[in-house]
């Protein structure tokens, strides 16, 4: 039977498709990893993995093998952080999916306090879109997930805090000003239910689309582009906290002239929520959300 570390290798392999990429992740030699695939091809007695100029791809055997070690490194981690709930210690692996946007501009202040507080944990983080979280939480690897706006989410459900949307410029400086301008509206890719968002305000506000639109793969670099005064863009408050005060900033807004907000909730399994570690790290964000609403009253908002 193949060890932990076999299996560790088997999962890098699967998850990463590459040799050289897979090579880094485990700190080892391409050719320690190629010697140590050979090793463990043999012991399995069936090819695992082909290799071509594209990268690696699984044979049938290898998404069976690649699957087993996947399950059973995961199991060994519940059994560990089984076994310390019992002593009443803070151990085990924290595993979060969070909205990108979330993972870069306001999860890293909770996850500091949360290591700081609970060192002996381990954190696993990946981000991407609401949707993509959503499919990655049905195979039960992830305790909690991070997402945007509006969701249908059956399980454990937690509001943390709505930021508004704002027309961002170093131009533009009221919204009357959008149907005669020639600057290109700078667009993200983003969720549906963001990109119907902003579609159903413009098309309420406006009887025609933006003259020139550039799209761009990630909020990140639309920010940037709208940052240096590029174009003008729609981003979220949380996306803001970078922006110097030469930038306009004008709210958007519904038809009822309520300013128009983008939630942000943190969903889970019932049965994620005993872990003694997602336990702590919700009492971390409590105490970091209490603690912006604090910031926020002081200074007037």
């Amino acid at each position: 039977m193949s060890t932990i570390s076999e299996l560790q290798l088997l999962k890098v392999l699967a998850q990463e498709m590459n040799m050289r990429k897979a090579a880094e992740k485990l700190f080892v030699s391409q050719p320690a990893l190629s010697q140590r695939l050979q090793n463990i091809e043999k012991e399995w007695g069936a090819k695992l993995f082909i290799r071509s100029q594209r990268g690696l791809s699984l044979t049938a055997a290898g998404e069976l093998v690649a699957q087993f070690a996947v399950d059973t490194i995961s199991n060994e981690e519940k059994v560990k952080e089984a076994i310390h709930a019992l002593r009443g210690e803070v151990h085990g692996t924290l595993s979060i999916a969070a909205a990108s946007i979330v993972g870069q501009n306001w999860l890293p202040g909770v996850l500091k306090e949360f290591i700081k507080s609970y060192p002996r944990a381990k954190v696993s983080l990946i981000t991407g879109w609401s949707s993509e979280i959503l499919k990655s939480m049905a195979d039960g690897s992830i305790h909690l997930g991070i997402i945007r706006g509006g969701s249908d989410w059956k399980g454990a459900k937690k509001h943390l805090f709505d930021d508004p949307l704002y027309l961002v410029d170093s131009k533009i400086s009221s919204l009357d000003q959008l149907m005669d301008t020639d600057r290109p509206f700078i667009q993200f890719k983003s969720d549906s239910s963001y990109y119907e968002e902003i579609q159903e305000w413009w098309h309420r506000q406006f009887p025609a689309p933006p003259k020139n639109t550039i799209y761009v793969d990630q909020i990140e670099t639309c920010k940037q582009l709208t940052f240096n005064g590029i174009g003008y863009s729609i981003l979220p408050g949380i996306a803001l906290q970078e922006a110097n005060e030469n930038l306009f900033q004008v709210p958007l807004q519904d038809e009822r002239d309520t300013p128009i907000y983008r939630s942000t909730w943190l969903i889970g399994y019932e049965a994620a929520f005993q872990l003694k570690q997602v336990q702590a790290f919700l009492d971390i964000i409590d105490e970091y959300v209490a603690g912006e609403n604090s910031c926020e009253k002081k200074q007037g908002f």
